[in-house]
């Protein structure tokens, strides 16, 4: 399908629901619907918290008997494979007698991968997929990055976020951090907490300051991530039953989410770095100097300059009040 008109603009939408589920949906990516007829929605959706009902079953529930003769945008092929948990998405849209299919991105999940889209077509059903290059399949990518991190390369998204004073320091030289960023940097951050099923701080952060790491944000609170503790001396006191302690970075493959935010210390973030899993930047940084300060990241075995030339890529930047928020992603 080529990008432009309306398919790109109702693909549009469906990348704007989906972005409602991220860091909500584990185990299931955070796809958004929308059923479109006569130029109208008739149905829209986006994977619930916990990964049901899916986001075609919420839309075409809305659109009922109207989803006849109608178009749908996803952001991701139909699933295919059965499920205790409910029926696959092609077989719903079947039966609800849709006309059109529109795809941003075929499902790299081996149970569907292409079966999705063919069962749709051995319904009479048009099927179009966006190009790689198109707009809406990097849409798409950039809303399900954390899922789509976990299918290729078997661990959570990690972003590492940091808040700076202008000259790169998260701490004065006795530990006091309340507050380098704005109310309005804070509330970003809590905003990117409640977009990650999990948290992470180091031993020493948490002994420390035992930061709550939760949501305060009217709303939202209930979206809090699961605590995880880095520990390299066991057994942590004061985590929940959904709380964690991993030993090292790379243990992260087996927690139990797509989108891993690490926020402390700077021995923390320098281990991610060390072992290149960090896959996003979120930097705070505030209008201020400390001089002297604790720096927010410790030594990660850089050899020389060339070899970190080329590795971020600026995604977004905007000013949170009298704070600047720039966020890098890993270019691999």
């Amino acid at each position: 399908m080529a990008p432009g008109g309306a398919d790109a603009r109702w693909l549009d939408a469906a990348l704007a629901l989906a972005m409602r589920g991220q860091g909500r949906t584990w185990p299931n990516p955070n796809v958004g619907c929308v059923i479109v007829k006569d130029g109208c929605v008739i149905g829209r959706g986006w994977t619930r918290p916990g990964g049901r009902p899916h986001a075609e079953a919420v839309a075409l529930m809305q659109a009922g008997e109207a989803a006849r003769g109608a178009t749908a945008y996803v952001t991701l092929e139909p699933c295919a494979h059965d499920s205790a948990r409910g029926p696959a998405c092609a077989d719903l849209l079947a039966a609800a007698g849709v006309a059109r299919v529109v795809s941003a991105l075929t499902d790299p999940d081996p149970r569907t991968a292409g079966r999705g889209h063919d069962r749709l077509r051995a319904a009479g059903i048009a099927v179009d997929v966006c190009a790689a290059e198109a707009g809406g399949a990097a849409g798409a990518r950039r809303a399900m990055a954390g899922w789509l991190t976990r299918q290729q390369h078997g661990r959570p998204r990690v972003t590492l976020k940091l808040g700076l004073s202008l000259d790169g320091c998260i701490a004065l030289a006795n530990g006091e951090s309340r507050w380098i960023t704005g109310p309005e940097a804070r509330a970003h951050a809590h905003l990117e907490r409640s977009r990650h099923e999990a948290i992470l701080v180091g031993r020493g952060t948490w002994d420390a300051d035992r930061p709550r790491l939760d949501v305060r944000l009217p709303g939202l609170e209930r979206f809090a991530p699961a605590r995880i503790v880095m520990s390299a001396r066991g057994a942590v006191d004061r985590l929940g039953p959904d709380d964690r302690v991993i030993a090292a970075p790379d243990a992260i493959a087996g927690l139990p989410c797509d989108n891993l935010l690490v926020e402390g210390g700077a021995g923390t973030a320098a281990a991610f770095l060390a072992a290149d899993l960090v896959d996003r930047l979120v930097i705070y940084r505030a209008p201020l100097l400390i001089g002297g300060g604790r720096g927010a990241v410790g030594g990660f075995g850089l050899a020389d300059l060339a070899a970190a030339h080329g590795r971020w890529a600026l995604q977004d930047t905007r000013m949170l009040g009298t704070d600047r928020l720039d966020i890098y992603e890993r270019r691999r």
